[in-house]
C-alpha cells in the first residue's frame, strides 16, 4: 500500500483526535484507531530477524508493537518498527501516527 498524502494523513489525525484534550488524549485516539484498523498478526523484519507483530499496545510513553519470535517477546516503539511490503491492512493509521509525531 502506498503511503497516503499529507492531506489524507491530516484528515485521519483529525478523525482520531476530534474530541480530545491535549497530547495524551490525542495519542490515545490514534492508538485506538491503530488498534481497531491494523491487521495483526503480521510479520516484519527487525535487525535482520523475522518477527511476528502480535498486537499493538499503549504505554506511558508511546505506542508499541508487541513482537514475537519463538518464545521471545519484545516491545518495539511503533515509530521504529519497519513495515513489511506489502503493508498490512490498516497500516495507513501507522503512517498517520508517524505524521502526527512529526516523522
Amino acid at each position: 500500500m502506498a503511503s497516503k498524502g499529507t492531506a489524507a494523513l491530516q484528515a485521519m489525525i483529525e478523525e482520531a483526535t476530534v474530541d480530545t484534550d491535549g497530547y495524551e488524549d490525542e495519542r490515545t485516539g490514534l492508538f485506538t484507531m491503530i488498534e481497531e484498523h491494523l491487521a495483526v498478526p503480521f510479520t516484519t523484519t527487525v535487525l535482520g530477524v523475522e518477527v511476528t507483530v502480535r498486537k499493538i499496545d499503549l504505554t506511558a510513553d508511546s505506542i508499541v508493537a508487541v513482537c514475537a519470535r519463538g518464545r521471545h517477546r519484545q516491545r518495539i516503539d511503533l515509530l521504529d518498527l519497519p513495515m513489511p511490503t506489502p503493508a498490512p491492512d490498516g497500516a495507513a493509521w501507522v503512517d498517520a501516527y508517524r505524521h502526527w509525531v512529526g516523522r
